[in-house]
């Protein structure tokens, strides 16, 4: 398992998380919302398979074959060699019995990508709006929190009555909206959202470290001050085994590496995961703090990056993720990312056990005593980042031992870069009341103020809105669309 990195100067410790269950490790009850997961559970299943950690699993999904299937998967995981743990996987067909009595609750879940992320990134594509995900902020994040924020009220209100002092792991993007919809529903709830893009920092940040300080550096030895909000966080100070990395980040902003230009060309035959961070180094160049995020989502929070559409993105080395690519996300055997368990059950392919690098495993080993942890989290902010709005979820570091999270104290930004997190928190908050009474045109307000729909008219992000709702109106039922004025305005709504 991943070592805890040396803390850094500014991980003093603010108020904690209420504490939730005690975690035996011998004994774990996991309740996982959205086990048939195509991607999160397969890793999660491999990784327990690995630790020293023994238990249940109880897979919920509304497609209940892709549990049934997963459940199958573990099971036979647990006979494959490496497999040290003992696990035992079952599919369930309701909350109740998922939650009932459950220690730790883990949501991953999405909607069928060709009914929804594809018109999250085309239809807006048709207003200028040229983003490279779409799944975090903008339009496209905006409309996947308007569908899935009402679940997860549901979700909440659930756990609530079922496992009130579980310990919740949200992994579903956009993970601030859904973090935050957790905790507005159920203010006792111990929920934790979780994100790797810090992680892939501390991981270029020890490559760094290898190549221009000859040292034997992995990211377990990089340790970061890390604050914001999620995918658009930033480090304002950076140690690998307790040497300072700022000197080596401020020499390469300024060398060649800092400065590349890049072409449709150049990148047609890279993966749209690879991240050449000159976003990154853009940003750091202007604002003297470091994006710890990839690039392709940071320029969806600074817009600059997206304007000229394609070639403007290109220019920086982003490459979009198109629609074609996330429609295949929901059929494994089309997909490049996503993974083929039948393939591995069936023989069809061969199977390697695997770690998947994620934090899930230490942080519950910490949980239950066995280890202290530092890592990133995404908590409601009291007083972890000074200059940002109390409640709003945050993403710094946190200190994770025997029943308890406490979020570090990480500091302020500079002006300039408070100002862009701000307007996006005010978004996030926006939708986050609008959501409480499924007030559509309330939710239209946080659209409107979003970054990315300033750079458009405003009857042209009304239409925009009212395209977006009539391609996905059918994951909006708990949105009151009747009573929208801002629908009835709208050329684009068919009863306007």
């Amino acid at each position: 398992m991943t070592a805890t990195p040396t803390p850094t100067r500014a991980e003093t410790t603010t108020a904690s998380t209420d504490t939730g269950t005690s975690v035996d490790p011998d004994d774990v009850t996991i309740a996982y919302i959205g086990g048939g997961s195509r991607q999160w559970a397969p890793n999660l299943i491999q990784d327990l398979a690995q630790s020293p950690l023994d238990g249940e699993v109880r897979l919920y999904d509304t497609h209940y074959e892709s549990a049934e299937q997963n459940a199958r998967f573990g099971n036979w995981v647990q006979e494959r060699e490496g497999a040290v743990a003992d696990w035992h996987y079952e599919a369930t067909e309701t909350l109740e019995a998922t939650l009932t009595g459950a220690d730790v609750v883990i949501i991953s879940t999405q909607y069928d990508p060709a009914e929804t992320f594809v018109h999250d990134l085309d239809i807006p594509k048709e207003y200028g709006i040229y983003g490279a995900v779409a799944a975090t902020i903008g339009p496209g994040g905006i409309f996947r929190a308007m569908r899935t924020i009402p679940q997860y009220r549901e979700f909440a209100a659930a756990i609530r009555e079922y496992c009130p002092d579980a310990w919740v792991f949200n992994y579903t993007n956009p993970v601030h909206f859904v973090t935050r919809a957790l905790y507005d529903e159920y203010p006792g709830i111990n929920a934790l959202g979780l994100c790797h893009e810090v992680l892939g920092t501390r991981h270029r940040l020890a490559r760094y470290a290898r190549e221009e300080l000859d040292m034997d550096a992995e990211r377990s030895d990089v340790s970061v001050n890390v604050k914001g909000i999620n995918h658009f966080t930033w480090v304002d100070e950076a140690r690998c085994k307790g040497v300072d990395l700022w000197p080596v980040l401020e020499d390469l902003v300024e060398s060649d590496h800092g400065h590349q230009e890049f072409s449709w060309d150049d990148l047609a035959e890279e993966s749209v995961f690879t991240d050449n961070w000159q976003v990154t180094w853009e940003l750091f160049r202007r604002f003297d703090v470091l994006p710890a995020a990839g690039d392709r989502h940071l320029i969806e929070y600074a817009t600059w990056f997206m304007q000229g559409g394609q070639e403007g993105l290109n220019r920086w080395g982003v490459k979009r993720t198109g629609s074609d690519y996330r429609a295949k996300h929901w059929t494994p055997a089309e997909s490049d990312q996503t993974t083929d368990v039948e393939a591995w059950l069936s023989g069809e392919k061969e199977f390697e056990l695997t770690e998947s690098n994620e934090t899930f495993v230490d942080i519950l080993l910490a949980l239950a005593g066995e280890d202290t942890y530092v890592t990133n989290v995404n908590l409601p902010n009291v007083g972890q980042v000074e200059d940002l709005q109390s409640d709003a979820v945050v993403e710094t570091n946190a200190l994770i031992r025997a029943g308890e999270v406490r979020p570090t104290a990480a500091g302020g930004f500079p002006r300039p870069v408070r100002s862009l997190i701000r307007g996006h928190i005010d978004t996030i908050e926006t939708v986050i009341e609008a959501s409480r009474d499924g007030d559509l045109d309330a939710a239209f307000q946080g659209f409107l103020i979003d970054q990315q729909i300033r750079t458009l008219q405003t009857e042209d992000a009304r239409e925009l809105f009212a395209e977006l709702v009539v391609a996905e109106e059918g994951y909006l039922e708990e949105w009151d669309l009747e009573g929208s004025a801002v629908l009835a305005e709208s050329e684009a709504y068919p009863s306007a």
